[in-house]
């Protein structure tokens, strides 16, 4: 139903927060997010030097810790929401850590399945120190999550979180297979999108929520916000792979190509270009495939759909986001859907 939308109203972007409200949510979330990388490191206390090597180079504090940022935001928005505390609680900022620590060990994994050789401007670590071991700091990464996980004492919260590290392992499996019949591909797509990238956000905003509001409502908002956030986000990286150059991305482009992978852009140029059907069924095996699969996207309204999905996307989020009480953590999450539409890395 995304195919023939008219765009009249898809390209006016959220209506841009008012300067004396504006808030940078990476400003506002930086006083909960201060030492985030060295309280992860006390989480994965090592006596293996190799093991330790390993963790410290995923976890310098170099990145932009976009995902605990958007759970710290949340967290603040619901407490002011149900009864205008103005505090993240330890749980919450524990949640906002066992995101990134969960999404890193994906990460890890996910650079052995494809063979990954660069990864946020740097080598991976299968690289460095190959596949066997990258595998094994992967599963330590996982399994001091689900310790510090255990250490919330919240039953509810141990299932929301253990949902996320399910969904990953099933959008994996997604990943690896294709659809024959086109019609159920864009399906497959979001589907694939949703359990490997937008659930960690969704189940994490949720979590904070049900530590911070008793109301169910709350939950679902949370949930419905960190969910259209993070497909939108996978959807913009999907485009990225073909419009940023790679010193930009900090990874090849065409790289999911490369990888036999049929994204956003590429299910949208199928439209304009069946011949490309066949391709996408043998997942660009054929010599010259990549360099024509890519020729084509560029010659089509690929990149501009997928961009307009993307846009919907962050619509609904932003709808769901202003169900709950100003705030400036409320005004960022709104501004925060406009930075995942602007962003070219």
């Amino acid at each position: 139903r995304f195919h023939h939308a008219s765009t009249s109203h898809l390209c006016s972007c959220s209506k841009t927060v008012s300067d004396e409200k504006y808030q940078d949510p990476f400003q506002l979330g930086r006083k909960d997010l201060k030492n985030l990388y060295e309280d992860i490191k006390k989480e994965l206390l090592i006596s293996a030097a190799e093991l330790k090597e390993m963790c410290d180079y995923y976890f310098d504090g170099k990145g932009k810790a976009f995902r605990p940022m958007i759970v710290v935001l949340m967290a603040r928005a619901c407490n002011i929401h149900h009864n205008n505390s103005k505090e993240v609680q330890a749980s919450q900022r524990s949640v906002a850590i066992i995101a990134e620590m969960i999404h890193t060990a994906s990460l890890v994994h996910d650079d052995v399945i494809d063979d990954a050789n660069s990864r946020r401007g740097k080598r991976t670590l299968n690289q460095i120190w190959g596949e066997r071991k990258a595998v094994l700091a992967g599963d330590f990464i996982l399994s001091a999550a689900s310790v510090a996980l255990a250490r919330i004492g919240n039953t509810t919260i141990i299932s929301v979180l253990t949902q996320v590290i399910e969904d990953l392992v099933r959008g994996e499996f997604l990943q690896l297979g294709s659809k024959e019949n086109e019609n159920e591909r864009f399906a497959h797509y979001l589907e694939k999108t949703f359990k490997k990238t937008a659930s960690l956000i969704a189940n994490s905003c949720k979590a904070v929520s049900i530590l911070g509001c008793p109301d169910p409502k709350v939950h679902e908002i949370a949930y419905q916000y960190g969910k259209n956030v993070g497909i939108a986000f996978q959807l913009i990286d999907d485009v990225l792979d073909f419009t940023s150059c790679a010193d930009r991305l900090g990874k090849p482009t065409a790289a999911d190509l490369k990888l036999g992978l049929a994204t956003g852009p590429v299910l949208f140029a199928c439209q304009q270009f069946p011949e490309m059907n066949a391709m996408i069924m043998r997942r660009f095996s054929k010599p010259g495939d990549v360099e024509r699969a890519w020729k084509y996207v560029l010659q089509s309204d690929g990149v501009q759909q997928t961009t307009y999905l993307a846009q919907r996307y962050c619509h609904a989020a932003t709808r769901e986001i202003r169900k709950l009480r100003p705030s400036p953590e409320r005004e960022a999450l709104v501004h925060l859907t406009e930075m995942v539409l602007m962003r070219d890395k």
